[in-house]
């Protein structure tokens, strides 16, 4: 987004409270963590990564190339870092004040968030006491954590069953407690990145047939691995991309189990009555969308959705943007490049008119989001329709702008 900004010639900060460029790819991952997505869905389509990255890049090429980035657009002489915010609050003639936690204070026309959504921990409700050790997979960051101990891995996402299948190799014992089981997609299909393999042309209903086709040849029936059949469909929630756990399963190296009941000392009761000893519960139980330096007035999330119009717009503040909360299925690299430069016009109309654009989308009939999982190509065409139609949108902008002429945001 900031080179966005750049680019469009709009005057930014960019703050973050890290010490280092990288993100999530410098503080938040395993070491031996690589992307789900492909390399030619995950990469800038205007920066892409290196020839001799693999399909999948590890967290540490991540890094590199986010680093890269950065030098390639001079974008590092604009970054702060060790610079957190503890407050952002509209004052007066719809401006914002930002307080940082070095007590410094600034005033700002706009302001984006892009604090990412894998920082704030959930945690499942335990009934019962544990023995051993919790972590949450967020603090999980090497294979040694694991070794030679009887692990309990929480939950069903990407991450869960990356250290299910990491305590399968290491760990004295390994057990993968689902509360509703997932369908597993394999990362690759016929030598090709799975996400490499959907089409942009394609819909989702074509999507959602390929994958059911592809888990039948490669994965077979759940029941093979005594899982139950998921209640849901494919895509209907964040896909589960990997080969390993099917694997172990079938290697006795993984034992699923269904969710846990109580905590016993060192035992775990499970919900069909069986128990087992474990050393350590890894909780790989997600994340809360959150915004703690928000007042309470911005606080729109509900679940794990922001209820904002166009991804980011509000309806009834000014020059507030929620930007990254949701999840596309497959890399986001391309489709954030596709979207920043549409975000950058959008930023100079909001700056004609006096109402949120927000409003604006609202007036023309847009509805807020009834989850945060998207089809990234979807978002590619209807990316592509706003960027012909935003003449329109900026007819419409300046008529519903003078229906409101004395708009302000509260305070």
């Amino acid at each position: 987004m900031a080179q966005a900004l750049q680019a469009a010639g709009i005057a930014y900060d960019q703050v973050d409270a890290s010490d280092q460029i990288g993100g999530n790819w410098y503080h938040g991952v395993y070491q031996t963590a690589h992307i789900i997505s492909s390399r030619k869905v995950t990469q800038f389509t205007h920066f892409p990564m290196p020839a001799d990255y693999p399909d999948f890049p590890s967290a540490t090429q991540m890094r590199d190339y986010l680093n890269a980035f950065a030098d390639h657009f001079n974008l590092r002489p604009s970054i702060e870092l060790n610079c957190a915010v503890q407050a952002v609050q509209p004052v007066e003639n719809n401006y914002w004040h930002v307080t940082f936690a070095n007590g410094e204070q600034r005033i700002y026309k706009g302001v984006l968030l892009c604090n990412g959504h894998h920082w704030d921990k959930r945690f499942p409700q335990f009934q019962g006491k544990f023995n051993g050790e919790i972590i949450h997979s967020k603090d999980y960051k090497h294979p040694d954590q694991l070794r030679e101990k009887r692990v309990l891995v929480i939950g069903g996402g990407n991450s869960a069953c990356d250290i299910a299948a990491e305590a399968g190799r290491v760990g004295a014992k390994s057990v993968l407690s689902l509360r509703e089981s997932v369908w597993f997609l394999p990362k690759t299909f016929a030598g090709n990145p799975i996400t490499d393999l959907i089409q942009g042309w394609m819909p989702e209903s074509l999507q959602r047939l390929i994958a059911y086709g592809i888990i039948r040849l490669t994965f077979g029936k759940h029941e093979d691995y005594g899982l139950a059949k998921p209640t849901y469909r494919i895509f209907e929630k964040h896909p589960t991309l990997n080969n390993e756990v099917p694997y172990y399963i079938q290697h006795g190296r993984i034992h699923p189990k269904p969710a846990v009941r109580e905590l016993k000392g060192d035992i775990v009761e499970f919900v069909d009555g069986s128990c087992e000893a474990f050393d350590l519960i890894v909780c790989a139980t997600g994340f809360h969308v959150s915004y703690p330096f928000l007042p309470p007035a911005l606080q729109r999330t509900e679940g794990a959705i922001v209820q904002c119009y166009g991804s980011c717009f509000l309806d009834d503040y000014k020059g507030i943007y929620y930007i990254g909360w949701g999840q596309a299925r497959g890399g986001v690299g391309s489709l954030i490049a596709a979207y920043g430069p549409f975000f950058a016009r959008c930023l100079k109309l909001q700056d004609e008119i006096q109402v949120p654009l927000g409003l604006v989308f609202k007036e023309m009939g847009m509805q807020l989001p009834k989850t945060h999982l998207s089809d990234p190509h979807a978002a590619f065409r209807q990316l592509k329709l706003a960027s012909l139609g935003f003449g329109w949108l900026t007819y419409k902008a300046h008529q519903v702008d003078r229906q409101y002429p004395n708009f302000q945001n509260t305070i």
